[in-house]
């Protein structure tokens, strides 16, 4: 997300298309959130790949613990869409769930 460390992968790289929303629940691994199942409505951010290449570096920086996947997406507008997402299939003992679903309301 725009603002936060790993955004800097996106700069030159990708285009900014807008808000999204993923289904699932949204978990605080501590300085970062993970993705998980879930029913609740987990807030994003869309960007169209310039250069896709760049996933290889992102797929290195999320790590082993992170799945890029296919997910269906509610754009602000309501339209749909599919985009990747990180999902988080690793240790969850002292995470924390984050029922508003949106990282930069919590760590602000």
């Amino acid at each position: 997300m725009k603002g936060l460390s790993r955004h800097r992968f996106l700069a030159g790289a990708a285009s900014f298309v807008g808000r999204g929303r993923v289904q699932g629940r949204l978990l605080s691994l501590g300085s970062y959130p993970g993705l998980v199942e879930g029913t609740d409505s987990v807030q994003g951010e869309l960007y169209r790949l310039d250069r896709p290449e760049v996933l290889a570096d992102i797929d290195r920086e999320e790590g082993y613990n992170f799945e890029r996947r296919t997910t269906p997406v509610r754009r602000a507008d309501g339209r749909r869409a599919q985009a990747w997402a990180y999902w988080y299939r690793g240790p969850r003992t002292r995470a924390l769930a984050i029922p508003e679903g949106d990282w930069r309301t919590r760590w602000r």
